[in-house]
């Protein structure tokens, strides 16, 4: 099977020759082991899923250590996290030598800490989500924005799916979920009952692209807001969903402080919320949303891969004024975008840019952009330009 390179490919490789250590994080699944097997082919790769490998790192670490050498990659660091303290041991005694370990784990939740905690200053740490529009462009040819909306929802975008055609979908959906709950769910965290965990992900998949209300799903679940706010957290720090923040800093006038709830697959959202086919995707309920995501999650995607946490937020205001994206780079241009399920952008489209332009005139925000399913970027209105996707992505790189 062909390798695919990775867009994080290059900070990698900056990041081993000036770090003792590196770490990939990310969901299970997302091609971090290949990652690193296919770009770093010198290193000795060392798996702790492997029962053997995870009682010696546990039981003598030394003797482990010794075993894999100074250039090893070990996977799923998170099943023995004491190693650590000797890994600190060793980096210490030898400090000149750069990208000695890398570790990979699929638990962000508790792993960042402990890696942070336990070589600080030795480590860097890099994240790994499922493949971006642009990784998968290197595999398939994708013609259209169409298809490219089409692929992302109804086949998704980890390596294994995009890869290979012959897997069933929905029926890899189902094992990824039942796996990460079983695995990385119950066994770690203290969630109560896994049923109701598991409604709670199709619940915040039926409603991805909208406000998130903690009390709703507290009352249409029959669990505590707690509990509620702790599933959210294990499921943000799995990067199984983002939330996006709102814009509301230095502003006077009311503005809701909520953020709003998407997948950074779009595939398993539509596996949750049931949508399988073209027809339900662009004429069902979820439409718009899924877009949005679509769009939120390549955002995201673009951001991580250059090493970065995304500067991104959407701004509600209280007469009801919604701004879908606000792109806030280094640069400090303040970039507001339009998302719209349609092919064929016209000027009211462009309405809310112009009212958040005129109302919030103090943030002095940018020509906006209305990212649409248009084939071809054009002048909207004096103050938008309606983009395609793929010049949206171009301009990503611009304002960085």
């Amino acid at each position: 099977m062909d390798y695919i390179p990775r867009d994080i490919e290059s900070r990698l490789a900056r990041l081993l020759n000036s770090s003792p250590c590196v770490a990939v994080t990310g969901p299970r699944q997302a091609g971090k082991s290949t990652l690193l097997r296919h770009s770093l082919p010198d290193y000795n790769y060392v798996t702790l899923d492997d029962p053997l490998s995870r009682e010696q790192a546990l039981s003598d670490p030394i003797f482990f250590l010794d075993s894999v050498g100074k250039r090893a990659i070990i996977d799923e660091i998170q099943l023995a996290p004491g190693l650590l303290s000797y890994v600190k041991i060793r980096v210490d005694n030898d400090r000149k030598t750069k990208g000695q370990y890398v570790f990979t784990g699929s638990q962000q939740f508790g792993l960042i800490k402990n890696l942070s905690d336990s070589l600080a200053g030795r480590i860097a740490l890099l994240e790994l989500l499922p493949f971006s529009i642009t990784e998968k462009r290197r595999h398939l040819t994708i013609p259209d924005a169409n298809s490219l909306f089409i692929h992302a929802a109804l086949t998704g975008s980890y390596p294994e799916l995009v890869v290979d055609e012959s897997i069933d979908t929905p029926s890899w959906y189902g094992s990824y979920l039942q796996t990460y709950l079983e695995r990385d769910i119950r066994t770690i965290y203290n969630i109560g009952d896994l049923r109701d965990f598991q409604r709670f992900v199709r619940l915040l998949a039926a409603r991805c692209g909208q406000q998130l209300n903690m009390s709703d799903y507290s009352r249409d679940l029959g669990i505590a807001v707690s509990t509620v706010k702790s599933w959210l957290s294990i499921l943000e720090a799995s990067r199984i969903i983002f939330l996006l923040p709102p814009y509301y800093s230095n502003l006077g006038k009311r503005i809701t402080k909520s953020p709003k709830i998407y997948f950074l697959d779009i595939g398993l959202a539509c596996y949750l919320a049931g949508v399988r086919d073209k027809a339900h995707l662009f004429n069902g309920p979820m439409a718009g949303h899924l877009f949005e995501n679509l769009c939120i999650q390549e955002t995201v995607k673009y951001f991580l891969g250059r090493g970065e946490q995304p500067p991104i937020h959407y701004i509600r205001s209280s007469n009801g004024l919604e701004v879908d994206l606000l792109i806030e780079p280094a640069s400090g241009l303040l970039i507001p975008v339009e998302i719209k399920l349609s092919k064929t952008p016209v000027p009211r489209l462009a309405k809310n840019i112009a009212a958040f332009r005129e109302l919030f005139a103090q943030l002095h925000p940018a020509q906006g952009l209305l990212l649409s399913l248009t084939e071809k970027s054009r002048p909207l209105t004096r103050e938008v330009t309606a983009v395609s996707f793929d010049d949206y992505l171009q301009r990503l790189a611009s304002f960085a």
